[in-house]
C-alpha cells in the first residue's frame, strides 16, 4: 500500500521490495503476527547479513540485506493493511535502521583497510542522504494528505494512537529524538523553506529516491557482489556530493 495519494505516486527507486513486502503483509494480514514482529525479523536478518560479511559470505550476504529490504516494507503495509498506524512501530524501525546501518559498516571497516575515521565519516553521509530523502518524502505526504505517521518536524512527543501505550511512545521518541536530530536539524538548516514549497513533481522525488535507504542497500549488495566491499565506505562519501545537487534543485526550480 502507497503512502501517498494516487495521484502523487511517483518511481522511487529506494521502493524495490515493495511488492514482495506487500505480498508478505497480506500473507500476514489475519495472522497474530504484528508489524513490530517483521521489524524485528528484519533486524535479525540484517545482524545475520552482517555475521556473514564478517566471515566472508559476500554473496548470501548481499542476499539478506535486500531481504532486509523487503522486510522493511512489510512491516510498515501490514501495519497500513490492519488499520493499525503506530509511533513505536514508527520510531522503532528508524532506530534499527540506524544501528543496523553502523554495524554493516563497522564490519567493512574490519574487514578492509579502510581509516575508521572514514568509516565514521561514511556513517554520517549516509544518515544525511537518508534524512534528505525522507525530509521531502514526509513533506510531500503531509502537504497531499498521504500517510502521516511520520511528521516534518520531529521536535515534540507525539499522542499515544489507539492500542499502544504513551510510555512506550514516550521511551521509543526519545531514542529515535537523540539519535536522528541531529541529522534533522542539518537537513532542516540547509533547506528551511523546502516546507512552504507545492507538492513536488514526481521526477524531483524519482531523482532524491536514490538516497533512499533501500536504494543504498541495493548499491552495497551489488558492490558486495562484485566483490568490491573495500570502496563501499569511500563511495558513500562521495555520494553526498548529491545533496547539495538536490538542494541546489529544490531551492532553484521548485521555489515556494
Amino acid at each position: 500500500m502507497s503512502k501517498l495519494p494516487k495521484k502523487h505516486q511517483f518511481l522511487d527507486l529506494s521502493d524495490y521490495g515493495r511488492s514482495l513486502g506487500h505480498l508478505i503483509a497480506t500473507k500476514l494480514l489475519n495472522t497474530s503476527i504484528t508489524p513490530i514482529h517483521v521489524t524485528t525479523m528484519f533486524i535479525i536478518t540484517g545482524f545475520i547479513a552482517i555475521w556473514l560479511l564478517l566471515n566472508g559470505y559476500l554473496i548470501t550476504s548481499a542476499f539478506l540485506l535486500l531481504l532486509k529490504s523487503i522486510l522493511d516494507a512489510a512491516d510498515g503495509d501490514l501495519a497500513r493493511l490492519k488499520k493499525k498506524p503506530s509511533y513505536v512501530g514508527r520510531y522503532y524501525d528508524s532506530i534499527s535502521d540506524l544501528i543496523l546501518n553502523f554495524c554493516f559498516l563497522l564490519a567493512l571497516w574490519y574487514i578492509t583497510d579502510i581509516s575508521f575515521i572514514y568509516m565514521i565519516i561514511a556513517f554520517l553521509a549516509i544518515q544525511l542522504q537518508g534524512t534528505l530523502y525522507n525530509y521531502y518524502y514526509v513533506i510531500l505526504r503531509n502537504s497531499v494528505k498521504g500517510d502521516s505517521t511520520s511528521r516534518i518536524f520531529e521536535n515534540i512527543t507525539p499522542k499515544a494512537l489507539n492500542g499502544e501505550s504513551q510510555l512506550a511512545v514516550n521511551f521509543f521518541y526519545n531514542i529515535y529524538y537523540l539519535l536522528y536530530i541531529p541529522f534533522d536539524k542539518t537537513i532542516y538548516y540547509m533547506d528551511q523553506n523546502a516546507v512552504k514549497s507545492k507538492p513536488f513533481p514526481k521526477w524531483f522525488m524519482t531523482l532524491v529516491s536514490v538516497y533512499g535507504l533501500g536504494f543504498q542497500l541495493f548499491i552495497m549488495a551489488l558492490m558486495l557482489v562484485l566483490k568490491l566491499q573495500a570502496f563501499i565506505i569511500p563511495f558513500f562519501i562521495g555520494y553526498s556530493v548529491l545533496i547539495i545537487v538536490f538542494i541546489f534543485i529544490r531551492r532553484v526550480f521548485l521555489k515556494s
